[in-house]
């Protein structure tokens, strides 16, 4: 996610708790989206939906942050 960030991700990930919450949950959420399209994990089509959008919204809202502190 944000090849071109990384270095930036880095350094937020330990300088910025609020990007590095988002962060967090972002991959939390895409690793029980993994493991629910894997029957690993039970879920309803109609959930792992959901939980799509709200990763979704989760990586806007990361990369706003990154453009933000990029132009810094």
């Amino acid at each position: 996610m944000f090849p071109e960030f990384r270095e930036l991700i880095s350094k937020l990930k330990t300088s910025d708790r609020h990007f590095s919450h988002l962060f967090d949950k972002h991959n939390n959420l895409d690793q029980k989206i993994q493991r629910m399209e894997a029957h690993t994990e039970p879920s309803t089509p109609e959930e792992i939906e959901n939980l799509k959008k709200e990763k979704l919204l989760l990586k806007d809202q990361l990369y706003t942050v990154l453009k933000k502190a990029s132009a810094t």
